[in-house]
């Protein structure tokens, strides 16, 4: 397999699962705050809200170096078996990213339950 290939083979599994690392994100900050109602809502400002979207950025760039591991365990000779487990990656990262998530929005709305 050629670099190119293995490029276009990362874009086409990671930028489908994308969707989904958002929504865990998303999930995880919209119990937070509503766990912590009515206290969360008194926590709402406009720096708060435009943290969240700079940690959302931050978050999608983090989820890019899934690419980097991905087309270099490619190229290897590990190929066939890590297109069968590379599922691990995207469910270990996906959960981090939901772990940072909630620490970062008790800090934003209150206590940690």
């Amino acid at each position: 397999m050629d670099a190119r290939t293995a490029l276009s083979n990362a874009i086409g599994y990671w930028e489908r699962r994308r969707i989904a690392y958002n929504i865990v994100l998303l999930i995880v900050v919209a119990v937070m705050f509503t766990v912590n109602l009515p206290g969360s809502r008194a926590n709402v400002s406009a720096n708060t809200l435009l943290m969240l979207f700079v940690l959302a950025v931050l978050a999608n760039v983090a989820y890019c170096a899934a690419y980097i591991v991905d087309v270099a365990a490619q190229l290897s000779t590990f190929q066939d078996t890590w297109l069968k487990t590379r599922w691990m990656l995207a469910a270990i990262g996906t959960i981090f990213a939901g772990v940072l998530a909630y620490f970062f929005s008790t800090g934003f709305f209150g206590q940690i339950i």
